[in-house]
C-alpha cells in the first residue's frame, strides 16, 4: 500500500474509532441500565452484574459499527477536502483509486468482521446471558437474599424474611399469595428453610390466613407446612432460546421439535436472512461515502454536509431494511427485499464511482436547501452582529 494510501486509512481508522467507541458506551450504557434489577431483584454480586454486562457488549457492535465508519469516511473526507488535501491529490496525477482503494479495503474487511460477529459471537452472547439471568433467578433463597425486604418471586407471589441464617435458613418468614383470584392467601412461620433442590419451601410453626372472595377469613395453625415451588422454579430457571439465539447453522437447519421453532417457524428463515443481508452494510455504507465526498470539490457547491446527507441514507437504509425483516417474518417470500436494500443501494454508489458522477439532488429539493443554508447563514450574521 502507498504511503498516501496509508495516510489516508490512518485518518479514517483514527476518525471511525472516535465515532465508534463513545457511541457504543452510550448504548452499552442503556442496555446495562435495563439489566440492574439482576442485582436488586436477584441478590446477585456486582461481579456477576459485570460479567454481564461484558456479555451485552458484543451483541452491539455490528449495529453501530457502520455508523461510525459513515462518520469516519465523510468527516476524514471533508476536512481534506477543506484543506486542499484532495485538491493537491488531483493536481498531482494521481488516481481516484489512490483514496478510494484502502477505503473499499477497510469496508470488505469489516464486512467480514461484521458477518463473524452476527453470525457466531453474538447468539453465543445471547445464550449466555439468558442462561445467567435464568440462574440468577431460579433459586429463591436468591430472590429474597435481602433481608426485612419484600420481594415479588412473581406476579401475585411476594416473600419476605427477617433474617437469613447459615446454609439454607430462614427466620421471620411471610409468604403473600394471590395468584388465585378465588382465594388470597398470607402464610407466617417463625422458622423456615429451601429444600437443596430449590423445588419446596418448608415452613414451621406458623399460620396460614386464607381469605375468601366472599370477605370471609379461615386462620389454620400448623407445625410444619410445605410450599412447592417446582412449577416456579423450572419455570424461572428455564430460559427460552428464539431464532436471535441461534448460530447461522442452526438457523439453516433449525431443530424442528425445537418448541420456538413449532411456534414462530417464519422467524427462522427471516433472522438467516437478517444477518447476511446486514453483514453487507459496512461496504455499501463505504460506498455511499466516497459516492458522496470522495473528490475534491468547491466549498461553493455544498449546500449540505457530506456526513449528514450520508447519516441520512444510511438510516433510511437501515429502517427500510428492519422494515423488509419485519415482513419476512410475517411472509418467507419477502427475504429478496433484505437483500434488495444493501445490493442495490450499493450498486448505485458503484456505479456513480465507477462513471466519476456526483448524485445531484433533484432542483426543487436543491432551491429548497440552498433558501434554508441562506437563512440560517442571515440568522447566524444577525446574530453575530447583535452581540458585537
Amino acid at each position: 500500500m502507498k504511503i498516501l494510501e496509508q495516510y489516508i486509512l490512518r485518518r479514517v481508522v483514527l476518525m471511525f474509532l472516535t465515532a465508534l467507541l463513545p457511541v457504543l458506551a452510550i448504548i452499552w450504557t442503556t442496555q446495562v441500565l435495563q439489566r440492574i434489577n439482576l442485582v436488586t431483584d436477584s441478590g446477585q454480586s456486582v461481579g456477576s452484574f459485570m460479567k454481564l454486562a461484558t456479555m451485552i457488549l458484543p451483541t452491539l457492535i455490528s449495529t453501530v459499527l457502520p455508523f461510525a465508519l459513515v462518520i469516519g469516511i465523510t468527516q476524514t473526507l471533508t476536512t481534506m477536502n477543506n484543506d486542499s488535501e484532495l485538491a493537491v491529490i488531483d493536481a498531482a496525477g494521481a488516481p481516484r483509486s489512490t483514496i478510494r482503494r484502502p477505503l473499499i479495503l477497510l469496508g470488505v474487511g469489516l464486512t467480514l468482521f461484521s458477518f463473524v460477529m452476527v453470525s457466531f459471537v453474538e447468539p453465543s452472547m445471547r445464550v449466555n446471558v439468558r442462561s445467567m439471568i435464568a440462574t440468577a433467578y431460579a433459586d429463591l433463597l436468591s430472590s429474597v437474599i435481602e433481608e426485612k425486604t419484600f420481594r415479588k418471586v412473581e406476579e401475585g407471589l411476594y416473600v419476605q424474611i427477617s433474617e437469613r441464617q447459615s446454609g439454607r435458613g430462614l427466620k421471620g418468614l411471610l409468604v403473600a399469595d394471590s395468584r388465585d383470584p378465588a382465594s388470597q392467601l398470607i402464610y407466617y412461620s417463625r422458622e423456615g428453610a429451601v429444600d437443596e433442590t430449590g423445588k419446596t419451601l418448608v415452613m414451621q410453626d406458623g399460620e396460614v390466613q386464607r381469605k375468601a372472595p366472599t370477605g370471609d377469613v379461615t386462620v389454620i395453625r400448623f407445625d410444619r407446612y410445605a410450599f412447592d415451588l417446582s412449577d416456579l422454579s423450572e419455570e424461572r430457571g428455564q430460559a427460552r432460546y428464539g431464532a436471535k439465539d441461534k448460530t447461522i447453522t442452526e438457523l439453516m437447519d433449525p431443530d424442528p421439535l425445537d418448541p420456538e421453532y413449532q411456534r414462530k417457524p417464519s422467524d427462522y428463515p427471516a433472522e438467516l436472512h437478517r444477518r447476511l443481508s446486514s453483514a453487507l452494510f459496512p461496504i455499501v455504507f463505504t460506498l455511499i461515502s466516497l459516492m458522496l465526498c470522495g473528490d475534491a470539490r468547491s466549498h461553493r457547491e455544498a449546500h449540505l454536509h457530506p456526513m449528514v446527507s450520508a447519516l441520512m441514507i444510511a438510516l433510511t437504509l437501515f429502517w427500510m431494511h428492519n422494515y423488509a425483516t419485519d415482513l419476512t417474518q410475517r411472509d418467507t417470500g419477502f427475504f429478496v427485499l433484505q437483500y434488495a436494500v444493501p445490493i442495490l443501494s450499493g450498486g448505485v454508489s458503484l456505479g456513480y464511482l465507477v462513471a466519476d458522477k456526483r448524485p445531484q439532488l433533484p432542483a426543487i429539493a436543491s432551491r429548497l436547501v440552498a433558501a434554508l443554508t441562506a437563512i440560517a447563514r442571515r440568522r447566524m450574521g444577525a446574530d453575530a452582529g447583535s452581540a458585537a
